[in-house]
């Protein structure tokens, strides 16, 4: 997956909005208000990178497994983690934890702004 992939992956997520909140260069990508992924324009380490929440002990598990998925640079680590596009991490597990990371997002809400984004 390249970096313009993502975006359009991230954009087709239900409710999915994108804004650049922090500076020109980092994309972030919001349901219900709330970010659920962090897409920096410029490569980190002469590769580029999308930031995920995610669950803290499949973080771990997840950087266990893969080189290419580690903490989140300028993130809480303990529920964000950096994927690297080429660094041999399947699209699909890229897509996969997109989805996670929108899950972990929805369940933090109030009962009713969750019942609000299944609902809508």
């Amino acid at each position: 997956m390249n970096i313009e992939q993502l975006r359009e992956y991230c954009l087709s997520i239900k409710g999915a909005s994108e804004c650049l909140p922090f500076d020109d260069t980092t994309l972030v990508f919001k349901v219900m208000e709330k970010m659920f992924a962090c897409l920096p324009l410029e490569p980190r380490n002469n590769d580029f990178n999308i930031i995920l929440k995610c669950d803290p002990e499949r973080a771990v598990d997840l950087r266990e497994h893969h080189s290419g998925i580690t903490p989140a640079f300028h993130f809480n680590k303990k529920y964000w983690i950096s994927i690297f596009l080429d660094s041999g991490v399947p699209d699909e597990l890229t897509k996969e934890l997109i989805h996670h990371s929108v899950d972990e997002v929805i369940k933090k809400l109030p009962k009713k702004k969750q019942e609000e984004y299944h609902n809508s």
